[in-house]
């Protein structure tokens, strides 16, 4: 598999996969919306195997990208340097910070298609989107551990899949493949395997000050594949788009 992986916003998300990507080996070059002098710090924290650049400048150094922006700005990405590349798409639409999007209140396509439509040269798989940033990190296992946990996976390049479902065991995670792009709603915000199952259930009776202490503090929870495809299958497309839980792990740019 691709051996530089390149991040396109450097928020919660997107430091937790670079740091699990660092310590699984591989090359990291983050980029954010701010310019490469923002992230000094994230690089010194990365080490060697880290370094900053513009958006731009991260896609063309390699074939494996991850998008973490908040998806308001998913058409500010460079379609040409990203031509060709795989890129994973860790992103959800909250019309609370986002702004109403008509197509995707009213169902009539996915965020990710959307994406794959702005990046038509591009190959989307949506992935590792659906923990949260402290679990996503602190949950990573290898291959064949019995608390490996497995997350979703959609896209409509088996290809582009395969790979995507290579750099997650590489960097502690199983892969449940649940689709195309037209079925990634199924691990959107605020579907059933988003966030919660990866989190171990909570004492009753929390105020919510309490409860949003522990989604900070609990232990994670393990989902296995068949967990995965269980809860994948349970999901509707009538219940409210986004999820609280944003607000608590909010991202960046």
């Amino acid at each position: 598999m691709a051996q530089t992986i390149a991040f396109i916003g450097s928020g919660n998300i997107g430091r937790s996969l670079a740091r699990l990507a660092v310590d699984a080996g591989l090359d990291v070059v983050m980029s954010n919306s701010r310019g490469p002098e923002t992230l000094a710090d994230l690089i010194a924290e990365l080490g060697d195997q880290a370094r900053a650049a513009t958006p731009a400048a991260a896609a063309e150094a390699a074939d494996l990208v991850v998008v973490s922006l908040p998806f308001h700005a998913y058409d500010k990405l460079p379609p040409e340097p990203l031509r060709g590349k795989i890129v994973i798409d860790t992103m959800h639409y909250f019309p609370e910070r986002d702004g109403r999007i008509e197509e995707l209140d009213e169902r009539r396509t996915t965020s990710s298609e959307m994406l794959q439509r702005h990046l038509s040269g591009s190959h989307i798989v949506k992935a590792l989107g659906n923990m949260d940033f402290l679990r996503l990190y602190s949950s990573a296992r290898p291959s064949g551990h019995l608390e490996r946990s497995a997350l979703p996976v959609t896209g409509d390049d088996a290809g582009a899949k395969a790979e995507v479902t290579r750099f997650m065991d590489t960097i502690g995670y199983g892969a449940v493949d649940i689709g195309s792009l037209a079925d990634s709603w199924r691990h959107e915000a605020g579907t059933p395997i988003n966030v919660l199952p990866y989190v171990s259930e909570p004492p009753k009776g929390l105020n919510q000050e309490q409860a949003n202490h522990w989604m900070f503090n609990a232990p994670a929870a393990v989902v296995s594949a068949v967990r995965v495809k269980e809860l994948t299958d349970q999901a509707t497309r009538t219940g409210r788009v986004g999820l609280f839980l944003e607000d608590l792990f909010p991202v960046d740019s």
